[in-house]
Order: structure tokens, then C-alpha cells, then sequence
């Protein structure tokens, strides 16, 4: 039945339309924004699983900045911890050197009192940033990432690791004076390797923890890349697949616009049936 009230094709046409009209809505924003997850109301689950994943990531990011600083600290600690140590070195073999009897003692403890001058003014300068890890001993506890527990438990994890007192050292070579009358050359030998055997301990320590700092921070940079690469596989668009799509629409647009214009037409045919 023809009706010059209610065009039924010319409804079925317009509703086609419009949905044509909609995805190429959707198409275009899409290829705009890069994404094809842009709210929650384009898909719930996709949207908050990479929200959480994006601010993971962003939190990663920024506690490796922070290891950075602190990776920074202890290298330079472990630099001025070795230089202590190639001194103490110096100090024990100088002490040796005054083992025997035709020798300055003076004159070799004149050189030692450098040499421990040396080491106040190595310790001074090993700071960064105004951190010095090598005045005093003590733990030192730096965050090294999140977790998150099924049930939506949240935590930091955190890495531990040793500051150094490198004083203690500079007082116990400090302290020896083999150019005293009657000092005891043996055992200033033995002070001075114990404290050498120290110096190496120190910076032993400290390398051992600015590894464990680069191979943390080397962790989290893989670990983000991977993050940013699962949200970008939820909710990047598929930009080939995009544009195939972007054709079809405006293929599809001009016929649901033909379509339309021929449905509207058809009241005016009827007044044919009136001549």
C-alpha cells in the first residue's frame, strides 16, 4: 500500500543513512585520534584494563628517573671509593717500603700524611647532588617498582644496599706514624692492609649495588616497552584497516543518499495515479 502520509522507503533509507552516516563518524574519528578505544563507552573492559596499564607505566617511568639519581650517587660513591682504595694501596706500599733499616722514616711519613690528605679530599668530592654515600655507613632503601595483587592490592617493591664510611679508613691510616723513635714497623704494615682490605670491600660493595641499580633500571625500560605495547595493541587502530573501511563508508554514504532521494520521490509519483 502507497501512502502520501507515511513513507515507509523513505524511512528504511534515512535510517540506513544515518547509520552510514554514524560509522563514517566513528571511522573518522578513529583515524583522527589513532585509536579505536577513545572512552569507556567504546569498550569498558579495553578502556580500564589500559588505564590501569598506562598508569603503570607512567609510574615505572618515573621511579626509573628517580633509580637514575640514585644509580648517579653510587657510581660516583663507587668511583671515589676505588680511588680510596688505589691510595690505601699507595699507603701500604710505602709503609713496606719503610720496612727497612736504611731508609727516612720521616721522610716516608711525610708521604703518607699525603696520601691520607689525598683520601679527605677524594671522600670531600664524592657527591653527587649533594649525596654523599661513602661518610657513613648504613642501609640505604630506594623504591624499585609496583605490584599488584588479583584482588587489587597495591605495593612497591624496593632494593637495599650499603653506604660506605670511608673516614674510618682515612682516621686508621691516619693514625699510623712509623716516624716516631721506636714505632712499630710490623704492625703499622698489618693496620695499613687491613685497612687497604677494607677500601676494597667498599668499593666491591658499591659496585655490586650500582649493577644491581642498571639492571633494575634496564628491567623497567623492557618492562614499559611492553606495557606501551599491550595498551597500544588494545586501543590503537588498525590505520590500513581504518582507511579500507573509511572507503567503503563513502561508497556506502552516496548510495544510502541516492536511496533516500529516490524514496522521497515517491509521493510524487503517486499524484500520477490522479491525472
Amino acid at each position: 500500500m502507497s501512502s502520501i502520509l507515511t513513507n515507509t522507503s523513505a524511512m528504511n533509507a534515512l535510517a540506513t543513512l544515518r547509520s552510514v552516516n554514524k560509522g563514517l563518524e566513528d571511522t573518522q574519528s578513529r583515524i583522527s585520534t589513532g585509536k579505536k578505544i577513545n572512552s569507556a563507552k567504546d569498550n569498558a573492559a579495553y578502556f580500564s584494563i589500559s588505564e590501569s596499564m598506562n598508569s603503570d607505566s607512567g609510574m615505572y617511568k618515573s621511579i626509573n628517573e628517580g633509580l637514575t639519581l640514585t644509580k648517579n650517587s653510587v657510581s660516583t660513591a663507587r668511583l671515589g671509593a676505588e680511588s680510596v682504595k688505589d691510595l690505601a694501596q699507595q699507603f701500604v706500599e710505602r709503609v713496606a717500603f719503610a720496612q727497612g733499616d736504611a731508609v727516612d722514616h720521616q721522610s716516608v711519613q711525610d708521604e703518607l700524611d699525603g696520601i691520607v690528605d689525598q683520601i679527605g679530599t677524594t671522600i670531600q668530592q664524592s657527591t653527587f647532588n649533594g649525596d654523599n654515600l661513602v661518610t657513613s655507613a648504613g642501609t640505604v632503601t630506594v623504591v624499585t617498582g609496583i605490584s599488584r595483587g588479583s584482588a587489587g592490592a597495591f605495593s612497591t617493591t624496593s632494593l637495599s644496599f650499603n653506604a660506605v664510611d670511608l673516614n674510618a679508613i682515612k682516621t686508621t691510616l691516619a693514625n699510623l706514624n712509623i716516624g716516631a723513635a721506636g714505632a712499630d714497623l710490623t704492625a703499622a704494615l698489618s693496620v695499613a692492609q687491613s685497612a687497604l682490605k677494607d677500601a676494597i670491600s667498599n668499593a666491591t660493595s658499591l659496585g655490586v649495588a650500582e649493577k644491581s641499580l642498571e639492571s633494575q633500571q634496564d628491567f623497567l625500560g623492557k618492562l614499559t616497552d611492553k606495557l606501551d605495547t599491550g595498551v597500544g595493541n588494545m586501543v590503537d587502530a588498525d590505520m590500513e584497516q581504518e582507511a579500507a573501511r573509511l572507503q567503503s563508508y563513502q561508497v556506502q554514504q552516496q548510495l544510502a543518499t541516492q536511496s533516500l532521494s529516490i524514496a522521497n520521490q515517491g509521493p510524487q509519483n503517486l499524484l500520477s495515479l490522479f491525472r
